[in-house]
């Protein structure tokens, strides 16, 4: 996609609020099933009553009276909660300091109608987007409380994920949630895209189930997600390219064995490779500035051959493979922290496409919700 078709979605108001929902919940033995994808495939106006067949058949359930939910997962040892309900966008932010929900990246509006327009034909949320904020402490002492008490549902899915989920049901327990919720300010972690598509529903039908989307709300302070990194492949572009280009900006570029290169990734060094040669790129950064930003806006408008694309990697080996003299060279990013990117966030700025990866992320089924049942 082109990067220049990059926009900042809009904001959200506040206050926070999420709201109870009747959740479309798939059986433990087809979450986490690539097959299960199935379900959501085109064409997409037949999406309801797929899974009504489900339902009937047993594989779906409908959870008949409203709630807010707390769902627990634990991947790869990282346990991590949320609270999962409707997300209320129905506010536009007229200030900085009405936001109630911050992206920290851009979005390609054609993907958000895309998204927008699969959404209303098969009538669901099929997953919520991920959100993360600083929880208050009696917020967790509640949540506590629920967790104190035998769940809804617990098991574990087809890709080894554990989970727990509670309904909370009891009206004074979600007004004093949506009391103490209601101040707060959340980073998209996952799901910038389909925030951008609850926003174009709710402009398209305001008075209808289209004015929240599904999230879930993470307490970075007590089960964090794991932020990683996602290195580049600068396709079409040659290490000496690199080296020049980090020169006429003013980067140090110091040739290094693989072993010292790698052992030299730091917040403020990147590291880059054809597959034959490696080199630590020293760059300046501070808590407002990350060594991707340098990356993207100061070394590659430099080059002077390329990128025909940028490839984006979760894994250093993925990119590694991917690298070599006729391919492309390597970038391996060191991983933002947290309080960077909400700083970042808070200055009224973004960060380039696809920065962060905040994992894990839950297996899709466990929690759906039916623009139909409301």
């Amino acid at each position: 996609m082109d990067p220049s078709a990059v926009v900042t979605p809009p904001y959200v108001a506040g206050p926070f609020a999420l709201a109870p929902f009747r959740a479309l919940m798939m059986a433990p033995r087809l979450v986490g099933d690539p097959s299960s994808a199935r379900a959501f495939a085109r064409p997409y106006g037949a999406v309801p009553e797929r899974l009504e067949r489900w339902r009937v058949r047993g594989q779906l359930s409908r959870d008949e009276a409203p709630a807010v939910y707390l769902h627990e997962y634990t991947a790869g040892g990282i346990t991590v909660r949320g609270l999962v309900g409707v997300l209320d966008v129905s506010r536009r932010a007229a200030t900085p300091e009405e936001r109630a929900i911050f992206p920290h990246e851009g979005i390609h509006p054609a993907q958000a109608d895309e998204l927008a327009d699969r959404m209303t034909q098969m009538a669901l949320n099929p997953a919520p987007i991920l959100l993360v904020h600083r929880g208050r402490p009696e917020t967790r002492e509640v949540l506590r409380q629920v967790r104190s008490e035998p769940p809804l549902r617990e098991f574990t899915d087809r890709a080894a994920q554990q989970h727990r989920l509670w309904a909370v049901r009891d009206p004074e327990r979600q007004a004093l949630l949506a009391e103490q919720l209601a101040g707060t300010r959340a980073l998209i972690a996952d799901g910038h895209h389909r925030y951008s598509a609850y926003l174009r529903l709710q402009r398209r039908a305001p008075s209808t189930a289209s004015g929240g989307g599904l999230a879930m709300l993470v307490d970075q302070d007590d089960t964090p997600l794991f932020l990683g990194a996602i290195h580049r492949l600068l396709v079409g572009s040659r290490y000496d390219d690199v080296r020049a280009a980090a020169e006429h900006v003013g980067l140090r570029f110091q040739d290094l064995s693989p072993v010292a290169a790698v052992d030299a990734l730091a917040p403020d060094t990147l590291v880059v490779t054809d597959s034959s040669r490696w080199a630590a790129l020293h760059v300046p950064v501070g808590p407002e500035r990350l060594a991707i930003e340098v990356l993207h806006e100061d070394l590659v408008p430099a080059l002077a051959r390329g990128p025909h694309r940028i490839g984006h990697h979760h894994s250093a080996e993925d990119v590694l493979a991917h690298a070599g003299p006729e391919t492309g060279t390597a970038v391996l990013v060191p991983a933002p922290a947290v309080d960077n990117v909400l700083r970042i966030v808070a200055a009224d700025r973004l960060l380039p496409q696809k920065a962060t990866s905040f994992q894990p992320k839950p297996s899709t089924g466990v929690l759906i919700r039916s623009l139909r049942d409301e």
